[in-house]
C-alpha cells in the first residue's frame, strides 16, 4: 500500500510541476482577455479536457506511436521550444494584449486557442507527455495504472480551477498590471523555450557526432 501512495504522490507532484498551471495562467489571462467569464470558463474547461485525454493517450500508446512514426521526444522538445519562443517574443512585445474577436468568431476562437496553444503545448507539453510515458512504463500493475490516470485527472482538475479563477485576477491587476505580468512571463517563457530547444537538440547532436 505504501508503494502505491508513493507512486501516486510522485505522479501528482511531477505532473503538477511540469504542467505548471500557475505559469500557464498569465498566458491564459492574456489570450482570453477579451472574452467574458463564461467564454473564458469554457476555454479553460475544453483545454484541460483535451490535455487530460492527450496525456492519457500518450501514456498508454506514446512509446508505440513514437516507434511507429520514428518520432523522438527530443524532436518534440525542439518543436515545443520554437513555439514557446515565438509566443514569448509576442508576449514580451505585448502583441497578445489585445486580441479582438467578433461575436461571430467567438466559438471558433475558443475552439482554436483551447486546443492550441493552451492544451498543446502549454498544458500538455513535452515534459508532461514524457513524464506520462515514463511513469506508465514504471506502473507494472493495474492498480498503478489506475493511480497514474487518477493523478493526471487530479492535475488537470487543479489546472482548470486555477485557470477558471484567473478572471478574478484579471480584474484585480487591471490592464496595466496584466501587461506588466505578460512581459515578465514572456521573458520566462523564452528562457523555458531555449531550455526545451537545447535539451532536445543536445542528444541529437551527440548522436550525430558518434556516427
Amino acid at each position: 500500500m505504501n508503494e502505491y501512495w508513493t507512486f501516486g504522490l510522485l505522479a501528482v507532484t511531477s505532473f503538477f510541476t511540469l504542467i505548471n498551471p500557475l505559469g500557464v495562467m498569465p498566458i491564459f489571462m492574456t489570450i482570453t482577455g477579451d472574452l467574458n467569464a463564461d467564454q473564458r470558463k469554457k476555454t479553460a474547461r475544453k483545454a484541460t479536457i483535451v490535455s487530460f485525454f492527450t496525456l492519457v493517450a500518450f501514456a498508454f500508446s506514446g512509446q508505440l506511436l513514437f516507434q511507429f512514426f520514428g518520432i523522438s521526444v527530443n524532436s518534440l522538445k525542439i518543436v515545443g521550444g520554437v513555439i514557446f519562443f515565438i509566443m514569448g517574443q509576442d508576449m514580451l512585445q505585448a502583441r497578445l494584449s489585445k486580441i479582438k474577436v467578433s461575436d461571430s468568431e467567438i466559438t471558433e476562437y475558443v475552439n482554436d486557442v483551447s486546443i492550441t496553444p493552451l492544451a498543446i503545448p502549454m498544458i500538455c507539453g513535452p515534459g508532461a507527455i514524457t513524464n506520462g510515458i515514463v511513469l506508465m512504463e514504471e506502473a507494472g500493475s493495474l492498480e498503478s495504472k489506475i493511480i497514474l490516470v487518477s493523478a493526471i485527472f487530479l492535475t488537470c482538475l487543479l489546472t482548470y480551477i486555477i485557470l477558471w479563477s484567473s478572471s478574478r485576477i484579471i480584474k484585480f491587476l487591471g490592464d496595466t498590471g496584466n501587461k506588466i505580468l505578460m512581459r515578465l512571463m514572456g521573458l520566462i517563457v523564452m528562457v523555458i523555450a531555449v531550455e526545451f530547444f537545447f535539451s532536445g537538440l543536445r542528444p541529437i547532436v551527440q548522436e550525430m557526432l558518434k556516427i
